[in-house]
């Protein structure tokens, strides 16, 4: 599954991985590639109908893809959104490093 079109595809990974459950799952999933619901519903406390959910969304935002076998769903990371989002977060980080150089100069100038 691909990330969902738009313009804001950093968005819908920050809001997928949002979920503390869902980073739980995205981290086993890294782990232990071609994981299937039930598997990763053993190591939590909740549902393996909820954990279906959670794997949905982590699919949606593009984070995880699916190949079906037989009468089960296996898990693997797409790490390509991942890397998207670290770009964001390092341009934001720069922006801020370069005000956080700025901002002893500003403070000298007299107002």
């Amino acid at each position: 599954m691909t990330a969902p079109s738009g313009s804001d595809p950093a968005g819908a990974v920050f809001n997928a991985l949002a979920d503390p459950t869902r980073r739980s799952l995205l981290a086993t999933i890294a782990d232990r590639p071609a994981a299937t619901a039930t598997e990763l519903a053993a190591s939590l406390p909740i549902t393996r109908q909820a954990v279906v959910k959670h794997l949905a969304a982590l699919a949606e935002a593009g984070l995880l893809n699916s190949e079906r076998e037989g009468r089960e769903v296996r898990y693997s990371v797409t790490p390509a959104p991942l890397s998207d989002a670290v770009s964001w977060m390092a341009a934001v980080g720069g922006q801020w490093d370069e005000r956080l150089v700025e901002l002893p100069r500003r403070l000298r100038e007299p107002h």
